[in-house]
């Protein structure tokens, strides 16, 4: 018998346009763990609220931008204990105990899920990505002190430390600013190597074309201006 009481969670799904893989995502996460698991439809043209909500994920909407869909998701849930993760099927959502299970048992307050540390499925990260993932890591390293070894998505982290975060960016800055602000916290952050895979269908919101890549990258230097002054 384990010596702590479970607590709820709730996973969270931000989507824009990912028809193609939100019901198997959906379907992927181990509902006997959870609470609930809300879609986030940041503004989908397609199919993505009918798909999650037939796999039987409580479908809510938001304003368009990547970190608005987060603070929706986080003002519905009802689990104490917060699991993000993202819609496209790259993360290996079946693995949720290894990312929530340190925050659950009180071992950690955030806990993510590292990519460059685990194994990559060729074609699942550009270049781009695992230059910028070390840029950033670095970066925060020199001004925070703290060394990151990427910005993933899938992460796990109490409601009220988000509340207490006061989370402000509303586009794909919001990952970012939330690994920021848990460093000058001062909280327990662990990192966990998982297995990333080639997303099951669409394009990538930020390294799906050069455009999208140019505009995520200004986004995210401007997350660590603002956060810097704040």
């Amino acid at each position: 018998m384990c010596g702590y009481c479970r607590v709820k969670i709730s996973v969270i799904i931000p989507a824009l346009n990912e028809a193609e893989s939100i019901g198997a995502v959906v379907r992927s996460v181990p509902w006997s763990e959870i609470a609930e698991c809300i879609v986030v439809d940041n503004g989908s043209t397609d199919a993505t609220a009918e798909m999650a909500c037939e796999a039987g994920a409580r479908v809510i909407a938001a304003p368009r931008g990547y970190g608005a869909a987060m603070n929706a998701g986080v003002q519905a849930a009802v689990g104490e204990v917060l699991v993000f993760v993202d819609g496209d099927g790259a993360d290996p959502v079946e693995e949720m105990a290894r990312i929530a299970g340190p925050v659950e048992r009180g071992e950690a307050d955030l806990v993510l899920a590292s990519r460059i540390m685990g194994r990559r499925e060729k074609g699942s990260m550009n270049g781009a990505q695992v230059f910028a993932a070390h840029l950033i890591g670095w970066m925060v390293r020199v001004l925070y002190g703290f060394r990151y070894t990427d910005m993933c998505a899938f992460r796990a982290i109490k409601r009220e430390t988000v509340e207490r975060m006061q989370m402000r960016e509303m586009t794909f800055g919001w990952n970012l600013e939330m690994q920021i602000k848990a460093v000058k916290m001062g909280l327990r952050i662990r990192e966990v190597p998982v297995d990333y895979r080639r997303r099951i269908g669409g394009e990538s919101k930020v390294s799906g074309n050069f455009v999208a890549s140019v505009k995520a990258a200004w986004r995210i230097l401007g997350v660590f201006i603002r956060v810097r002054k704040s």
